[in-house]
């Protein structure tokens, strides 16, 4: 078994994980309640020879729990989730979580987010507005008023910390677990008029995708080191027999 071919081979698939998500990092930088992905590495131990070759795994991705800077928009449709929870939407492929606040009214007084989805209360029915009351009121615990009247109240979601995330629309987010409304506000809430933007360090992960790529043209000059001498081992044997 040609274990640094093997080895190297690991560690370009796993350099190239780590590229794609830091790439899409830095795309999303500006994007509003985006959550950076982060790829965990570990050590892959060969169990078909009797000496130890250590390779990489290609990696798991998680979302990183950093919160993202609020910005106030003065726009009263606009919130700010605090805390660890999402807003949820329903959407075409199911129920979807996102952190951005970012919504609006729709003339029949829909409540929807940036892409049209319908906001979700806790019970996850969509939120209806009246449209010729004005503009809301949105308390910390998502209880919206129109006037002196309440109508409704948006749901803010916790998602288990084992549940896969699927990525959906940028800033959104796929469990494969349902979350569960949140019911206790001191540490998490809205906040009306302001938006949270991505969690992304641009600078850091700039750094990052420069140092990740020379990573993965040392490994390339490695391997093809690996493979000349390998030829030229092969030609010096086939010389002398």
């Amino acid at each position: 078994m040609q274990s640094p071919f093997h080895v190297g081979l690991s560690a370009q698939l796993a350099l190239q994980r780590r590229l794609d998500t830091v790439a899409n990092n830095v795309a999303n930088a500006s994007t509003a309640g985006f959550r950076a992905e982060e790829v965990k590495f570990e050590t892959l131990l060969s169990q078909v020879s009797d000496t130890p070759v250590a390779f990489v795994s290609a990696g798991s991705r998680h979302l990183s729990q950093r919160a993202g800077e609020i910005a106030p928009t003065g726009n009263p449709f606009d919130v700010a989730v605090q805390g660890n929870a999402w807003l949820g939407m329903q959407t075409p492929a199911g129920i979807a979580y996102t952190r951005d606040g970012r919504l609006h009214m729709t003339p029949t007084g829909e409540l929807q987010t940036v892409n049209g989805y319908p906001v979700l209360d806790a019970g996850g029915a969509p939120i209806q507005l009246d449209p010729n009351a004005g503009e809301p009121r949105i308390a910390r615990d998502g209880a919206i008023s129109q006037g002196n009247r309440a109508v409704g109240s948006i749901g803010l979601f916790r998602i288990d910390d084992k549940a896969t995330l699927t990525r959906f629309d940028n800033s959104g987010v796929l469990s494969d677990r349902p979350a569960t409304p949140v019911v206790e506000f001191s540490q998490t809430g809205l906040q009306q008029g302001f938006v949270e933007g991505s969690n992304v360090n641009p600078v850091m992960e700039m750094s990052r995708l420069i140092a990740l790529s020379r990573a993965f043209d040392a490994v390339a000059a490695t391997l093809r080191d690996a493979e000349a001498s390998t030829q030229e081992a092969v030609r010096t044997l086939g010389a002398t027999s």
